[in-house]
């Protein structure tokens, strides 16, 4: 079986239980309940879907939705995949891949992050303008498949302006702070360390994370059009004199919840 067949061996099973949709939202950690303010909402195990991974971090629910949000047909992943699970990048990617052979054109990418620049705070939400990939890794290594897309695509422009345009102005409308910056990949499962903050931080980081980049990727790749969301939800390593933890991050993305949900709410009407 080629990687084609499998993308879409996987949009086919996707569209025949759960139907058609206009745009794709990953839900990152703790952020997965948002889900929930779908109606006539369908639901499927990724275990169920042919080639799907299995998504084993805490915080990420392994199930794909397919509802109605604002007057959108909305699928949602609550939880995602990563390299660190010892997942190969193509698994990684899979969903964005079978979204755009199902005609998707719109993803929402979210994701849980630590804040590299000191002028943030744990709590804020940050719109993701660029990304730096520190892992060395990429998802399109290997034979291009041309039906997805071109084989060296461009990335001056991952996150779609529009999209941002839209994020900014719901912002103001509904007084939630939303920072604007560069989002860095590392691959996990380790926090990054002091020193590696550091080098991120001169480097234009603003934001580090385990996820995001290869699902952005695959999605440009494939002609979809991106739109990058942080929750800021602790200081990255070595800026504050304490220890990283999982329990924190759940913790920060629970208390921001609400302004978080206001926001995508804005987001998917105004798409």
């Amino acid at each position: 079986m080629t990687e084609l067949e499998r993308v879409d061996r996987a949009a086919n099973y996707i569209r025949e239980v759960l139907g058609s949709a206009e745009a794709g939202l990953v839900l990152g950690s703790g952020l997965g309940d948002y889900a929930l303010a779908m109606t006539d909402a369908k639901v499927i195990p990724y275990a169920e879907i042919p080639g799907f991974p299995i998504s084993i971090v805490p915080g990420h629910a392994g199930e794909l939705w397919c509802g109605n949000l604002h007057g959108k047909r909305v699928l949602m992943m609550r939880g995602r995949f990563h390299s660190y699970e010892g997942y190969a990048l193509n698994d990684v990617v899979l969903p964005m891949r079978a979204m755009a052979r199902m005609g998707i054109g719109t993803l929402i990418l979210t994701n849980a992050a630590g804040a590299v620049n000191t002028s943030f705070a744990p709590g804020d939400l940050m719109l993701i303008n660029d990304f730096i990939n520190f892992s060395g890794k990429n998802p399109l290594t290997g034979p291009n498949i041309d039906e997805l897309g071109p084989r060296f695509p461009d990335m001056s422009r991952a996150y779609d302006r529009r999209l941002m345009a839209i994020a900014e102005e719901t912002a103001r409308e509904k007084g939630i702070t939303l920072r604007t910056g560069v989002y860095a990949w590392f691959n996990g499962p380790t926090y990054e360390t002091p020193a590696e903050i550091r080098m991120a931080r001169v480097l234009g980081a603003d934001a580090v994370g385990m996820s995001t980049v290869p699902e952005t990727i695959a999605a440009v790749h494939a002609g979809m059009k991106v739109l990058g969301i942080s929750c800021l939800t602790n200081m990255a390593a070595g800026i504050l004199d304490q220890p990283l933890s999982h329990q924190e991050i759940m913790e920060t993305g629970e208390r921001v919840r609400d302004d978080f949900r206001a926001l995508l709410d804005g987001i998917i009407s105004k798409m």
